[in-house]
């Protein structure tokens, strides 16, 4: 039998979170300025007049370095919960933890011989 009654909390956390940024968005909608001046569909709006094509294209190692950074960045984070309970966990996961840094340090050869972490 599906009991409601044990769901309570479920259900008080996401209304609450949902509520939250419908009022965030409505609060911020009513109160922020609506000027439509002549300058506001231009491509900038610090007063200086764009020269020549405002299309810039980027190359891509700037997206390469920073997507590589923050798979490393993010990878790292899950050692922390390893680290801080090394002296539980026992020898089993030590072994899981030397094979997750082990693909790491594959994946960082990987990209540096493919030239991601140079930056010009």
């Amino acid at each position: 039998m599906f009991l409601f009654s044990e769901y309570e909390p479920f259900w008080i956390f996401l209304t609450i979170s949902s509520f939250i940024p419908i009022m965030a968005f409505s609060i911020s909608g009513a109160l922020a300025p609506m000027s439509k001046g002549p300058e506001k569909p231009t491509s900038y709006e610090s007063g200086i007049e764009p020269m020549g094509d405002t299309w810039i294209q980027f190359r891509i190692r700037y997206y390469m370095f920073a997507l590589v950074f923050v798979v490393f960045d993010v990878e790292t984070v899950f050692l922390y919960p390893w680290a801080m309970s090394f002296d539980i966990v026992g020898i089993s996961t030590l072994i899981e933890v030397f094979i997750f840094v082990l693909i790491l340090i594959v994946g960082l050869v990987y990209a540096w011989r493919k030239g991601a972490l140079e930056w010009f």
